[in-house]
């Protein structure tokens, strides 16, 4: 390649659109070139990067026994639908029809496809464990790409999937995957942070995100200095303490706020803190119905009220998993207000007396020490459009708060759950913040911004159970296989090699990707 005749030209000037070091830095290199917003080119330079990055990743991939393929990207609606998929993810699917009207999506992501690779290949434990990986184009339709090549709307992955025997094997596996994933970031040259992480709707159960921190990122991760606990803010545990749990339950009372519609500006009105008031969050919760692999799928919306204490933030993450939906929307007020909610005065206080199981002890009307806890997933058996009440724990254990009246520029004094209100789930349902102390340590934590660059998963049976994807024991049985997943975006890597490699002059390529 001869750069007089290389394609791709330099810039003087930094774009205007440029809005990480990353993007302006690869732009400025003539590396890519952008189409529509999350849409890029790679340039002759940007390939020749991209290719050494991928070739680290095959290098790790085969050194841990994993066998390349290549999958199709346009993919029959069908294969989603058995997995319930088509609407966990229905927010982020390119949809697209043939000249027979067959419903297609553009691949996000192949764990269903892999599934029926399995079926048609493996029969037996002997075949077992089995490692299939790709390098290859994925399509999600993000509402917002930003940062250059951090979020993509199209893009390029390496996506591992591994099928085993038991969940001691997915243990292997995983831990196989997660030595290589370490191995491709010191490789590249981006220092990483391996976090706990929220499966959202890949499923499953345990799993770590890879992490480089820097101010631009769009993650927020929880990190104890003291012992090392590290999470991804959406699943971050923290240690709760009551403020206000010393005092004996007293009457409670109904008084003028008018005006008053955030926490806040009531707190400061009555002269107290804002631990000891309870805030009401409004959402929309969406659950899937119907039989998994039926076109005939349906939706059903649910509104939401969640109680949390008054200097608390809901996790959005938290709170969607505790539902069990597959969607989570936060209520401007005025859909709150067609909902039945009054915005600014509201709260679980009369909304709703379902049964919840008393600790022991503790007689009905008393306000309990601690909550009866819920299984923390919602009752399905309540009537579409019923408003759900969902508590954050901690707010459950405080004494005598200021809640809404329910009633517009009113409040109540002195609430306490158990005799005063109830709620359907109870759960941690917190954001964890910066200075938040350590559930393991007590040590106060510190909130950093970072890149993901890279997940694990370990799906166990999620899929292949309701794929049907089997193999025989050593019985002659049929068991459901094992899986896990593992996926790093190319484009995304190459990103983070420029962010951690450069300084006011340009880009210093690690010697093992320099195009």
């Amino acid at each position: 390649m001869r750069l007089s005749t290389l394609l791709g030209n330099t810039l003087r000037q930094i774009p205007s659109e440029a809005e990480t070091p990353s993007h302006r830095l690869l732009l400025r290199a003539g590396m890519v070139a952008p189409l529509v917003a999350g849409i890029y080119s790679h340039l002759p330079l940007g390939r020749a990067v991209l290719r050494k990055i991928e070739q680290v990743i095959r290098e790790e991939m085969d050194r841990e026994g994993g066998q390349e393929v290549m999958m199709p990207s346009l993919l029959p609606i069908e294969v989603y639908q058995a997995s319930g998929r088509d609407q966990s993810m229905a927010e982020i699917l390119f949809r697209v029809k043939d000249h027979r009207e067959r419903d297609f999506v553009l691949g996000p992501t192949h764990e269903e496809v892999t599934v029926e690779l399995f079926k048609r290949n493996v029969r037996s434990y002997r075949d077992l464990p089995v490692l299939i990986y790709q390098i290859a184009s994925k399509f999600r339709d993000e509402a917002r790409p930003r940062g250059g090549l951090i979020r993509l709307r199209q893009f390029t992955m390496k996506d591992l999937y591994s099928f085993d025997i038991d969940s001691q094997g997915l243990d292997v596996s995983y831990q196989k995957m997660f030595g290589a994933y370490q191995r491709i970031f010191d490789r590249c040259g981006v220092p990483t942070v391996p976090v706990l992480a929220d499966s959202g709707a890949m499923g499953g159960k345990d799993t770590h995100e890879f992490i480089y921190l820097t101010d631009y990122g769009e993650d927020s991760c929880i990190l104890c200095s003291n012992c090392g606990y590290a999470a991804n803010a959406e699943v971050a545990a923290f240690v709760k303490e009551p403020a206000h749990v010393d005092e004996e339950p007293k009457p409670v009372e109904e008084i003028d706020t008018p005006g008053l519609y955030t926490i806040a500006s009531l707190a400061e009105h009555l002269g107290v803190p804002e631990s000891r008031t309870c805030k009401a969050v409004f959402y929309s919760a969406t659950y899937a119905a119907g039989v998994a692999g039926k076109k005939e799928q349906a939706t059903v919306m649910q509104p939401v009220l969640v109680a949390i204490r008054g200097d608390m933030d809901v996790n959005e993450a938290k709170l969607r998993n505790a539902l069990g939906a597959v969607e989570l929307r936060y209520m401007e007020e005025a859909e709150a207000t067609k909902a039945g909610f009054v915005a600014g005065s509201a709260s679980a206080v009369g909304l709703r007396k379902k049964g919840i199981e008393k600790a022991d002890g503790v007689a009905a009307g008393d306000s309990p020490a601690r909550p009866a806890r819920t299984s923390g997933r919602a009752d399905r058996s309540m009537e579409a459009g019923e408003i759900l009440v969902v508590a954050d724990e901690l707010v459950t254990r405080e004494r005598n708060l200021v809640a809404g009246a329910n009633k517009p520029d009113k409040h109540l004094v002195n609430v306490n759950y158990g005799r005063d209100w109830e709620a359907d789930v109870v759960g941690d349902i917190a954001l964890a913040k910066e200075g938040y102390r350590c559930a393991q340590c007590g040590t106060p934590m510190d909130l950093r911004r970072g890149i993901e660059m890279g997940q694990v998963f370990k799906l166990g049976t999620r899929y292949s159970e309701m794929m049907g994807a089997t193999f025989l024991d050593r019985e002659g049985r049929p068991q459901p296989v094992v899986m896990g997943s593992y996926g790093i975006g190319t484009e995304r890597l190459l990103a983070a090699v420029v962010e951690a490699n450069h300084d006011e002059a340009g880009i210093i390529w690690p010697r093992s990707l320099a195009p």
